[in-house]
């Protein structure tokens, strides 16, 4: 498999097949999201756009990066996330890296969501769809995030058929900039367990898959088949 690694910003054209990796957290929030319930993660422009879908929907909930705010119903966090009852819900979410790299693509053919909690989930969706390029979109601090490059790289490495022990790339994102901030309290909105959630692989069985419907980029879970 031919993969390229590129930030949101390193993207000249539109991918075939795209996986657009937020480790910590966007996209580990998605996975816990669907985790607990919900039906759908639509994934907001902007936080106006994301109000403005609440507004046209009062039922949806939305989460946000950073500290709760008027109008938003969580924010971006795992732990504070992974006991809620989410079960047939629709949640607008924007964040600061994740949502904005999955919007990004949009005009790709396929689009995934990936963290470590789907890591295997989503190598398997890329081998049974049997693209032979693929562009993981590294997200975070753009496109140096190292929890984010060490994700896709170890997804990549599955997706190929290859063994990968996951410890060196789990490691790897663990010493990374953005664990040591959510760690140290530094992010506002965060929760001293999001770190652990973010490192846990596999956690969920399915991959995740975002289309246009409609207007709106719609994030789904996709059960991985059985192996």
């Amino acid at each position: 498999m031919d993969a390229r690694f590129l930030g949101i910003a390193e993207l000249t054209d539109t991918p075939s097949t795209a996986v657009v990796v937020d480790v910590m957290r966007a996209f580990t929030v998605a996975a816990w999201l669907f985790g607990r319930g919900a039906e759908k993660v639509v994934l907001a422009p902007s936080l106006d756009g994301a109000l403005a879908l609440k507004a046209r929907h009062p039922e949806w909930l939305a989460l946000k990066d950073g500290a709760p705010a008027a109008g938003f119903d969580a924010v971006n966090s795992p732990a504070l996330l992974r006991s809620a009852d989410l079960a047939g819900r629709t949640v607008v979410q924007k964040t600061t890296a994740g949502t904005v790299g999955a919007l990004a693509v949009a005009g790709a053919s396929t689009v995934l969501c990936a963290g470590f909690v789907v890591a295997e989930a989503t190598a398997r969706f890329l081998r049974d769809l049997g693209e032979q390029r693929v562009t993981f979109v590294v997200t975070g601090e753009e496109g140096r995030a190292e929890e984010d490059l060490a994700c896709a790289r170890y997804i990549a490495r599955r997706a190929a058929g290859e063994e990968a022990d996951p410890a060196g790339f789990l490691r790897r994102a663990g010493a990374s900039r953005a664990a040591a901030e959510l760690r140290e309290g530094v992010r506002e909105g965060s929760h001293p367990d999001d770190v652990a959630l973010c490192l846990e692989l596999d956690r969920f069985p399915f991959a995740m898959v975002a289309a246009r419907e409609d207007s709106l980029m719609v994030l789904r879970p996709h059960p991985a088949p059985a192996a």
